[in-house]
């Protein structure tokens, strides 16, 4: 504005203007409405969303993590010192990990970079660096922060773009990710790092933190809310930070007049649905198909049905579960329940017959069968033993008796001399040798301790006299 009115005058210089007086004033009288109009209308220019609001700027106003940020936790005594290592922050979405990186750079007094995997590059990474490097010649020797949000995203070549700076001091990285780093970090990035894991946050953070919001806040002060149930609000924030606050303040915004309830009514009708938190590529993916697999390996219906709900609710692909089904039951029923098997595999056939959603109650019928079936993994442990024997004895000679004579010269060669017909001695049984001489003793498939297999063994040793 103030340009505005130099050229103004510079204008009315250059052309002599006699009124300049009578304009200059009638500038400044707009110049005055402009600025009455903005104080006016300035409440309705959007503010930031309550959880950037609300963002903590010291470790002591921080909830939650206190295995990391509490009293003589690791992160706190890393600060106190004033010398912190590169490390990376993994855990689920809103739990702090932005939050604690610029809460670090913040009490360090330290040059703080920010670079987001989903939209830097290469060149981003190595222009951030650079600037780093300019920057420490005034830090006085204390290497600036580059936090790198969603480490996980980035590619090896950006990963390895940034080993050098960092194991130079270049740099003190701090990443933060949802997903394993063990999967998702290159492993030399990963051994210059430390990894602390963070935690979703308890029912107490979430309510503390709720409280805050509404005690602090600038604009949530100005409303009477009474918060009359929570329920609902914790389980749609589901440990997340970020959307708790998201809620409150989405309930808050719904309301008309000034006065503000929180019920679980008002929670679930604002909100329509629970979205579930499952990336059909990411860790929890894997968490949860881990606790599906093992409560039905435990004998757990309950547990089984509860992880496979969970896995149809995120979307899960269902031909994904049926496979893992058909792989279970060979690998921990087997032969103490051989129909588990023929279940799995026909759950598998009849999903691709009937799709979706009646394949649910499929899927569930399964689970249920298997995780009720007696278990045993003796088929699965006999066909490692016998690849580790392979492993370690190489390519041991097939006995002549047992080798196949099609023509005259192997039958002189006394191929198949000597092998017995089972099915011409009683019971189609006849007792030779069918390993190999070097391991014709060895055992390789024990019975296990269920009926099926009892039955199977005693069986076996009627027919060898005592070697199973």
């Amino acid at each position: 504005m103030l340009c505005s009115f130099l050229i103004i005058i510079y204008i009315f210089y250059l052309f002599n203007i006699n009124n300049l007086q009578e304009l200059l004033f009638s500038e400044i009288k707009k110049t005055l409405i402009f600025v009455q109009i903005f104080v006016r209308y300035s409440t309705i220019i959007p503010m930031q969303p309550l959880a950037e609001r609300l963002r903590p700027k010291t470790l002591d106003d921080y909830i939650g993590q206190k295995h990391l940020v509490g009293e003589k936790a690791i992160l706190r005594q890393m600060i106190a010192s004033g010398h912190i290592a590169s490390f990376i922050l993994w855990g689920p979405p809103g739990v702090g990990k932005t939050t604690l990186a610029r809460i670090i750079a913040n009490q360090l007094d330290r040059p703080f970079y920010t670079l987001s995997a989903v939209s830097s590059g290469v060149k981003d990474v190595r222009e951030v660096i650079e600037k780093a490097k300019s920057n420490r010649l005034f830090a006085q020797g204390k290497s600036p922060i580059l936090f790198i949000d969603e480490i996980h995203r980035f590619s090896k070549s950006q990963q390895d773009s940034l080993l050098g700076a960092v194991e130079s001091g270049t740099v003190t990285l701090i990443g933060a990710t949802t997903e394993n780093p063990s999967f998702e970090v290159i492993t030399p990035l990963l051994s210059r790092c430390q990894v602390y894991v963070l935690k979703s946050l308890d029912k107490e953070d979430l309510l503390e933190l709720m409280d805050r919001a509404i005690k602090t806040d600038i604009e949530l002060k100005k409303l009477t809310i009474y918060v009359d149930e929570t329920e609902a609000v914790l389980r749609f924030a589901g440990g997340d930070a970020r959307k708790l606050l998201n809620i409150v303040e989405l309930v808050c915004a719904s309301e008309n007049g000034s006065e503000v309830h929180i019920t679980n009514q008002t929670v679930t009708e604002r909100l329509q649905q629970n979205p579930m938190a499952y990336d059909k590529d990411g860790e929890i993916h894997y968490d949860i198909i881990s606790a599906f697999i093992k409560s039905i390996r435990g004998s757990d219906p309950d547990a089984a049905v509860y992880w496979l709900a969970r896995m149809i609710a995120g979307g899960e692909d269902p031909k994904f579960i049926a496979r893992r089904l058909v792989i279970l039951a060979a690998e921990d029923i087997g032969l103490a329940n051989p129909n588990a098997l023929l279940l799995s595999n026909t759950c598998f056939d009849a999903l691709q017959k009937i799709g979706w959603p009646e394949g649910r109650i499929i899927l569930s019928e399964t689970a249920i069968y298997l995780a009720a079936s007696p278990k045993s993994n003796s088929a699965y442990l006999a066909i490692d033993n016998a690849l580790a024997l392979v492993e370690k004895t190489g390519n041991l000679p097939v006995p002549l008796h047992l080798r196949n004579a099609p023509t005259k010269l192997m039958k002189d060669l006394e191929y198949g001399k000597n092998y017995k017909y089972s099915h011409d001695f009683p019971n189609h049984f006849i007792a030779q040798q069918f390993l190999p001489d070097e391991i014709k003793d060895t055992r390789i498939w024990e019975v296990q301790e269920n009926t099926a297999e009892k039955k199977l063994g005693d069986w076996l040793r009627a027919l060898w006299k005592g070697k199973f």
